[in-house]
């Protein structure tokens, strides 16, 4: 190789020079050959390089993409679907055609089974080979609270979902979406549950419950949370939307350690003004959820927690709730320092009382939570 190479060098000047630079074996110089002469030398190095050189790289042509509806309808595809119901869907693919092919599913996709009806949410390819068999694990997501969560088979539909429209080109640039949080926001733009609904915490709101049965279709706060501030950010109003009506979403997304950073900006709150937002919600939040922030103030203002708590367990004149959720809070802080407070508040409150009884087996929970930390 070193040789051709060098012989490429010299080409050019082997053709217009001639040899005339190359010395004699004597010592003199060798006269230059006519230009005919030196064409020929250089057709021939020419044809001694390009015999050895490698053929020349064809780009491989990507399979033609077909959509997979059309490709059914045409019948170049068989297909069989799977789901069951809410995210997953599994699709057995043939090509029945004589040319390869590339699947194509698009999100907005409806398949159906029977009263059930759910949406690809994240589009997928699949390359095919003529006469072989894939499989396509779809993502979707129910279209109705009422869908039966059982795997069985879909079909194809003609049916859209226009409403989503927006939302799937969310999910589509928001890989960490989650299947819930996905879930979550199609439900609110098809029926508009309320949060009792779709909330894996008990409302203490009293709202009525939905007329199917949702449980299936539960999500966490921050799953929630990430719905809600999914359907703002396509510009979907948050006074349209009924699971943002019950005051309790705020508060148990404040208090979660996974959601909590997504409620300080759907709700607009900072890291300066998020101790007023404890102090007010303490003082003057909603009756049913006031005792709530003992526990938020517990997880994200321990050192306050660990002076503050005590003194609402032990002061008489507090109503009881508070005074339970005080000690209860305590574990909250995950602070070693809080296991002699607990311990004490036991028997200063007396170990066969009730809040006697909670500072105990408060103590020990947190005790046996450190000591997990620790291990790991």
């Amino acid at each position: 190789m070193k040789t051709k190479t060098f012989c490429a060098i010299l080409l050019p000047a082997v053709a217009v020079g001639g040899l005339s630079f190359l010395p004699a074996k004597s010592g003199s110089w060798l006269p230059s050959p006519s230009l005919k002469e030196a064409a020929v030398v250089a057709l021939a190095v020419t044809a001694a390089t390009t015999a050895h050189a490698p053929a020349p790289l064809v780009a491989a042509i990507p399979p033609e993409e077909l959509d997979l509806p059309a490709g059914v309808r045409q019948g170049v595809f068989k297909a069989e679907f799977k789901g069951n119901g809410r995210e997953k869907m599994r699709v057995l693919v043939t090509n029945l055609g004589k040319s390869a092919l590339t699947v194509c599913v698009a999100a907005g996709q409806v398949l159906e089974s029977d009263r059930n009806a759910v949406v690809v949410v994240r589009p997928d390819l699949l390359p095919l080979a003529p006469g072989k068999t894939g499989e396509l694990g779809l993502q979707t997501a129910a279209l109705r609270s009422g869908n039966r969560i059982i795997e069985t088979a879909y079909r194809l539909s003609p049916s859209t979902a226009p409403k989503l429209e927006a939302l799937l080109s969310y999910v589509r640039d928001h890989a960490a979406f989650s299947p819930a949080a996905i879930q979550t926001a199609v439900l609110a733009l098809t029926e508009n549950l309320p949060l009792s609904a779709v909330a894996k915490f008990n409302s203490a709101g009293g709202q009525l419950p939905s007329r199917f049965d949702t449980t299936a279709f539960r999500a966490g706060s921050a799953d929630i949370i990430a719905a809600l501030s999914a359907l703002r950010e396509i510009g979907v109003k948050d006074e349209g939307l009924a699971m943002t009506i019950d005051p309790q979403l705020k508060i148990e997304a404040m208090i979660e350690p996974l959601a909590h950073a997504t409620a300080l900006r759907y709700y607009g709150i900072t890291a300066e003004t998020e101790w007023e937002y404890w102090k007010n919600e303490l003082a003057a939040g909603d009756t049913s959820t006031r005792h709530y922030a003992l526990y938020g103030i517990a997880r994200f203002y321990p050192d306050i927690a660990l002076d503050m708590l005590p003194k609402w367990a032990r002061e008489a004149r507090t109503s009881a709730i508070f005074r339970l959720s005080a000690i209860q809070a305590l574990a909250d802080t995950e602070r070693a320092e809080a296991l002699p407070i607990l311990r004490q508040l036991s028997e200063d409150l007396g170990r066969y009382s009730e809040l006697g009884r909670a500072a105990t087996s408060t103590a020990q929970y947190l005790d046996r939570h450190l000591s997990k930390v620790a291990a790991n």
